[in-house]
């Protein structure tokens, strides 16, 4: 069915290609948007985060650099960029890798920024419930970028804090300096 949209997409333009050239086209394009670029789909049914063994220390817990490509639920066009996920564990925690995942699985979905940090602070509270969770995303989005052609640097910044970190300012600031620290080897200053 997807295949037979992109078709009709593409004869939708008029005739802008000699006939024959995109062939392949939509099933390439089928292809790449439902193993790839929309593939947190078909992992909705698995558990996002499993909770490790071990106790959890009493401190904060962040991973950064998560690099992640989304695609807008407005335009269909990608926007890509990193995230940082941190949360104060009461009696669960999660593995690092399992974080990154968590990410990746949301951003896999037809998305708008300001929901993709919800949803990955959702699972989060879901599967381990902390004390409190905090999510920073940062992207370029082509929508804003393609379109408009002065703007090819725009990034876009989202912060979300729930349970201690909305509740205590102290905790927020501390919680606020983790996720945006000093670039490490793979970051670049903005």
């Amino acid at each position: 069915m997807m295949e037979r949209g992109i078709r009709l997409f593409l004869e939708g333009m008029g005739p802008v290609v000699p006939p024959g050239v995109l062939r392949d086209t939509p099933r390439l394009v089928a292809e790449a948007w439902m193993r790839e670029l929309l593939s947190g789909y078909r992992k909705a049914k698995e558990p996002l985060l499993v909770p490790l063994r071990e106790r959890p220390p009493d401190s904060l817990i962040v991973v950064r650099g998560i690099r992640f490509v989304s695609i807008c639920r407005h335009h269909l066009l990608p926007f890509q960029g990193t995230a940082a996920v941190g949360y104060l564990p009461d009696r669960r925690l999660a593995g690092f890798s399992a974080v990154v995942r968590l990410v990746e699985v949301h951003a896999r979905r037809l998305q708008i920024q300001e929901d993709l940090s919800e949803d990955i602070l959702d699972s989060l509270e879901e599967a381990l419930a902390p004390r409190g969770a905090a999510c920073l995303l940062e992207a370029s989005h082509q929508c804003m970028t393609c379109r408009y052609a002065g703007q090819p640097g725009a990034r876009v910044t989202t912060l979300r804090f729930r349970g201690i970190f909305e509740e205590v300012p102290a905790r927020r600031r501390e919680m606020a300096a983790l996720l945006n620290g000093p670039p490490t080897a793979g970051e670049q200053e903005p």
